[in-house]
């Protein structure tokens, strides 16, 4: 069965209208709803008092038109009895001030009242609902992040420490806190590393991320416990961010969970400057797949306009279904839209749902019904098939932490490069999985490592077997150049890739904004390349057995090497001194996947989406236009149309926004 439903808050609405609602949700075709994650303070109106008849009630009424219940822990909204009683909970921005009661997550999650009452919640409805037949599985809190530097904090920190390097010397050899004085005699002395004692040792500071990031996954673990010992019969998963979201390890977080879920808002109020970006969805999509490298569910997919202070543009006539339709082609096996009905009061009364605020369905509720309609009919043949990659892009929440701590120039951002090698890939119709520099990565031919900043030599070691073994790795600017311990190596970099990658380091220069550079490719294979602009960083590279791919064109290196390509073991790295935009990446990127023997086995126009779902010899082929003109693609063959139910061949005709799910015959 396909997961496919909606987000309901059945307490915002009078209880009369609750029956209404079931029925226009088993219209759209929906057979799971998702309660209960903003409920706390229905559910435990008062200390110590439960209440859970009225979300029995809607329970039992959704169960009775189909619906399969996935309920929230309420725990990242906490009652306000809670928080007048216990201030000490709101958690501690990084700039020394205590946040106050209005906004959702402000607690701190070390905070040992929090996690009573959490416990206390959690353990009453897994007991009260284990045995409800309508209950299939669980989300725990909301959107986990946010870091907190309050002094329980500060304790907490101090024992995560104590844990994980045993002494002060470590720490201070670690550290290196001779440099200013700052040699520590007592675990006291150490402090949280607020912005406003700023700037702190880099050491103590990515130390500090890992320890916020470890807090909500030790918080989360308490709750999963308590899940399992009652509800062993039914999933547990947690809403997470996607790509974007950047303080926490995901990798970590994911782990103890049965599958993934994530929230995928394409246009919100924060981006009105620009128009949905599917290649940003697609990212994210991709980088929650990779977190288990299995499948996932997008457990609040965009239904309407968004907006807290401000409304984002409507989504245009046949973006909802296209948008749910991506999910599915990159690997969701549930789709959830957010939310049922918009909501009349609260932050949230221009975060727009299927329906609007007078609860009448409109165009929105009727584009979902449509796919409703689709998604019985071709939801079997969906079931059980997945992406298979073979290219995967590291991700490295070390270094996107370290580099939140040290940008090293004011124009780079970890994930604006990241995102360039992504959409390079994209536009040349190859997928690609997320995964971190520990994974397994015998599946892949060809692996990207962008700014591998901070690499230990466990990593190192993973991609030099990777290469040796027949893989292509790619490494770019600012890679290895710290330690896990975010101290600088005192080796030429790249440091424990310098072998690897054949080259040196020889000088780096940061440019200045506004400031660019141009390279000339002098290989083969490239030299019909125009001269492609770099900017933010420039390492001048020193060959020691690399071949030299490209050289600088301008500046006091001019004719000094940039790219290079080093032959290991039975495979090749290739080392990036530079960063640029999509004249540089996608030769290279094409170039890179004839080496690695990867075929461009679809071709389309630019804003064209085509992924490939596969199981036992079955195929599926997805389309998705992503453009307001029609599109034809051409794909050799001959295919079964699942949603128009005939037989189709090349090429292609797809209207916009619209979506082609393709299965191959023979």
């Amino acid at each position: 069965m396909f997961n496919f439903g909606v987000d309901y808050y059945p307490e915002q609405w009078p209880e009369e209208r609750w029956t209404k609602d079931a029925e226009l949700m088993a219209q759209a075709g929906f057979n799971v709803v998702r309660l209960a994650e903003f409920a706390w303070s229905r559910l435990e109106p008062e200390k110590g008092r439960f209440d859970f008849e009225w979300l029995d009630r809607a329970i039992a009424l959704l169960a009775g038109y189909g619906m399969h219940i996935v309920l929230g822990t309420p725990t990242a909204s906490p009652p306000p009895w809670l928080m007048a009683e216990h201030p000490e909970i709101f958690r501690v921005r990084s700039d020394g001030t205590r946040v106050t009661y209005g906004h959702r997550r402000g607690y701190c999650p070390n905070n040992l009242v929090y996690r009573d009452y959490s416990r206390a919640i959690v353990r009453k409805m897994a007991e009260h609902y284990s045995g409800n037949p309508a209950v299939v599985g669980w989300q725990i809190d909301n959107e986990l992040g946010d870091r907190c530097y309050c002094p329980r904090c500060a304790l907490a920190f101090h024992d995560w420490l104590r844990t994980r390097f045993g002494t002060l010397a470590v720490i201070n050899d670690r550290w290196g806190t001779v440099f200013w004085s700052h040699i520590y005699t007592d675990w006291t002395q150490i402090p949280v590393p607020l912005t406003i004692g700023g700037p702190h040792n880099p050491g103590l500071a990515l130390d500090y991320h890992r320890f916020c990031s470890d807090s909500y996954v030790d918080f989360m673990q308490i709750q999963n416990a308590i899940l399992r010992q009652f509800c062993p019969d039914h999933f547990i998963t947690h809403n997470f961010m996607g790509f974007v979201y950047d303080q926490i390890n995901q990798f970590d977080l994911s782990r103890s969970l049965d599958f993934v879920s994530w929230d995928n808002y394409p246009q919100m109020q924060w981006n009105m400057k620009d128009a949905a970006d599917p290649v940003k969805a697609s990212l994210g999509h991709d980088t929650m797949r990779g977190l288990k490298r299995s499948p996932f569910w997008v457990i609040e997919q965009q239904a309407g306009p968004s907006g807290w202070e401000i409304v984002s543009p409507a989504p245009r006539p046949g973006q909802l279904r296209l948008w749910a339709y991506q999910a599915i082609a990159h690997g969701a096996d549930g789709i959830l839209f957010f939310r049922w009905r918009t909501a009349q009061a609260g932050v949230e009364q221009y975060w727009h749902g299927l329906l609007d605020h007078d609860g009448r369905p409109g165009r929105r509720y009727e584009e979902i019904r449509r796919m409703g309609g689709e998604i019985q009919i071709i939801g079997e043949r969906l079931v059980g098939t997945k992406l298979k990659p073979q290219v995967a892009i590291l991700l490295s929440y070390d270094s996107r932490f370290a580099f939140q701590i040290q940008a090293n120039n004011p124009s780079f951002r970890y994930e604006t490069e990241f995102l360039k090698l992504y959409r390079a890939l994209q536009e040349l119709k190859i997928s690609v999985d997320i995964v971190s520099p520990e994974a397994n990565l015998q599946d892949y031919k060809l692996v990207f490592a962008p700014t591998l900043h901070v690499l230990d030599g466990q990593a190192a070691d993973n991609l030099s077997a990777y290469v040796s073994n027949g893989g292509v790795l790619v490494v770019t600017p600012r890679s290895g150049v710290k330690d896990e311990a975010n101290r600088i190596v005192g080796c030429p970099l790249p440091g424990l890739l310098a072998e690897l990658c054949g080259m040196e380091v020889s000088e780096y220069d940061s440019f200045p904004e506004g400031k660019t550079n141009s390279v000339r490719f002098t290989i083969p294979d490239l030299e019909g390349t125009s001269s492609p602009k770099v900017d933010i960083w420039a390492d001048l590279l020193h060959p020691t057995c690399a071949t030299v791919v490209a050289i600088y064109e301008h500046d006091y290196y001019a004719g000094s090497p940039a790219i290079t390509l080093n032959h290991y073991g039975t495979g090749y790295a290739l080392y990036m001194g530079v960063f640029g935009g999509q004249d540089l990446l996608l030769p290279v990127v094409r170039w890179l996947l004839q080496k690695a023997e990867i075929p461009l086995s679809f071709q389309g126009p630019t804003g064209v989406e085509i992924l490939k779902r596969e199981s036992d010899g079955r195929i599926l082929i997805f389309i998705l236009n992503h453009t307001g003109d029609g599109q034809a693609v051409d794909l050799p063959g001959v295919y079964w149309d699942l949603l128009h139910t005939s037989l189709i061949e090349s090429p292609i005709h797809i209207g916009p926004y619209d979506v082609s799910i393709l299965e191959q015959q023979g």
